[in-house]
């Protein structure tokens, strides 16, 4: 890790909630997504990132929302970097929480907006952050979560996802299907095409232009969210290598380290308290 940047990371055994504190100078991190909803606020610097194709400028004190799935990068415009606090939510336990407040809806949480400034909001994170780094009382956590929850209501919207989505173009959505059926294997541009339908060069033009990433990309991150679970649930950097189509563990560890500023073995240390391996 570039000197002057630093992460401290834990992981909430009851929800799975991962919360993250960190500070970056410079180039924080290349484009990638998570698995996860990511809620969080800058806390000092100015902190830069493009999402949603617009590159947001956050404050300290604003409040930054993303996605599962959506392509962000970051880095620090500044030479004094930035810092900030953030909880990464598992989709299937904001979904049951969110009907457990608000009560029964139909589709998947989405954000109105990326960035937003709503000071409350920013305080019920910072909170719940606090609680879940020091595990804290499970009654006080849960609070702390359910304030979280009613703040995150008014920058919640539903999208109602159908099984094809007829804006996607056809070509786009079986080289995205076949790259999710088949992640771990050794992947060419010609098959990939040929399951398509189109050339090389009609594939890699059309799936960038839907998913933000061409298709060697997408597949890299594809690799590294599931990494990422298999590392928090205490494979060791080796195997998850091996298992996800590296060539081998440094082969890993260089995606990974571009993608979320650590290693491996650093992440699965942070999720397990295990020893690196």
């Amino acid at each position: 890790m570039q000197a002057g940047n630093w992460i401290r990371l834990r992981q909430d055994a009851e929800t799975g909630i991962e919360t993250i504190r960190a500070h970056f100078l410079g180039h924080a991190y290349e484009p990638h997504w998570h698995d996860s909803y990511l809620v969080g606020f800058t806390e000092q610097g100015l902190q830069q990132f493009h999402c949603r194709n617009t590159l947001h400028s956050s404050r300290p004190g604003q409040v930054f929302m993303l996605e599962p799935g959506e392509i962000h990068d970051g880095h620090a415009p500044a030479p004094d970097g930035f810092t900030y606090s953030m909880l990464y939510l598992d989709p299937a336990w904001l979904e049951r929480e969110m009907h457990e407040i608000f009560g029964p809806s139909v589709g998947t949480p989405g954000f109105v907006a990326t960035l937003v400034d709503d000071p409350g909001l920013t305080a019920a994170i910072a909170c719940a952050f606090r609680v879940l780094q020091e595990t804290d009382m499970r009654i006080v956590r849960q609070t702390a979560l359910d304030t979280v929850l009613a703040g995150l209501g008014p920058h919640l919207h539903r999208r109602t996802k159908a099984c094809t989505d007829v804006r996607l173009p056809t070509v786009a959505q079986r080289s995205r299907d076949y790259l999710h059926a088949h992640y771990d294997q050794d992947i060419s541009l010609d098959e990939l095409a040929e399951v398509a339908g189109v050339d090389r060069f009609r594939l890699t033009r059309g799936f960038k232009h839907v998913y933000g990433l061409a298709p060697h990309a997408y597949l890299i991150q594809l690799r590294l969210s599931r990494a990422r679970r298999l590392l928090a649930h205490g494979e060791t950097p080796a195997d998850v290598a091996a298992m996800l189509g590296f060539a081998d563990q440094s082969h890993l560890g260089r995606w990974f380290r571009r993608a979320y500023g650590l290693t491996p073995a650093a992440y699965r240390s942070h999720c397990t308290k295990l020893p690196d391996a």
